[in-house]
């Protein structure tokens, strides 16, 4: 069966080491959902190892490997959705919970977690290929250079773990960069008690200006003096954790409300 050329416009590094490939695929157990979707299967050599556990949905956006699969797949028929994951309506193609695995496309990568993020409800399950720096990122604790949105907003309802790194050589093309698998399962029976709305915008705009301390980082949300004379605000968002912008993010509603 003929292969399929790897397209720079769509990020596509197909994964050619079937070793790594089933470690991936490991990384998925199968208790609280009922569907499993991988996003850019490309040529297969991920959905290969799903199939052996569960046929799952695949989401593809590139004509030839959407071709190449039907063929190399049959198992596949009904299964394969022609569109960009970015796009994918998931309520409307999904009733039940579901799992998300995929070796994504790097230019693309954030948003893709931004996008489970936004239906966690739906998706109890998240594993799959990042570029190294991407999944690092992801699993950071608090007090790291490298602590950011995504390392908040994911830890805040996800159990992050880094799996393992993988190195460029094991790609077609290979890619000018390393990668590193990551696993999140999501926190059941969670609330965080607060204005979710608000603590998105609190979390971005303190590390839009990370160097910066939190009083002068939020400066934008016009906050009255004697609120910002708290201790809280002397520290530079890098050092708070997850329960620390919920409680920053109570704070600033408090006063909002009384205002």
């Amino acid at each position: 069966m003929e292969s399929v050329t790897p397209k720079k416009h769509l990020g596509q590094h197909f994964l050619i080491d079937l070793n790594i490939a089933k470690k991936i695929s490991d990384t998925l157990t199968y208790d609280n959902y009922e569907n499993v979707l991988e996003i850019g299967p490309g040529m297969g050599v991920l959905t290969q190892f799903i199939i052996q556990k569960k046929i799952p949905h695949v989401v593809e956006v590139d004509n030839e490997s959407i071709e190449y699969l039907k063929k190399k797949f049959p198992q596949l028929q009904g299964k394969i959705i022609q569109e960009n994951f970015l796009t994918l309506d998931i309520k409307k193609v999904f009733s039940k919970q579901l799992a998300v695995i995929g070796n994504f496309p790097y230019n693309i990568s954030s948003q893709i977690v931004f996008k489970i993020i936004k239906h966690r409800a739906q998706i109890p399950f998240f594993s799959g290929m990042f570029q190294k720096e991407v999944a690092k990122r992801i699993c950071e604790s608090s007090g790291s250079k490298k602590y950011g949105i995504l390392s908040v907003l994911c830890q805040l309802y996800y159990k992050t773990s880094y799996a393992f790194s993988v190195p460029s050589s094991v790609f077609k093309p290979k890619p000018n960069v390393e990668s590193g698998v990551i696993k999140m399962i999501r926190k059941e029976n969670f609330l965080l008690n607060c204005d979710e709305t608000l603590l998105f915008n609190i979390v971005k705009i303190s590390f839009q200006q990370r160097r910066k301390t939190l009083r002068n980082s939020l400066k934008t949300l016009t906050l009255p003096k004697n609120l910002t004379e708290d201790s809280i605000f002397d520290k530079r968002p890098e050092s708070l954790n997850c329960d620390a912008f919920v409680k920053l993010t109570n704070m600033i509603d408090n006063v909002k409300l009384s205002s």
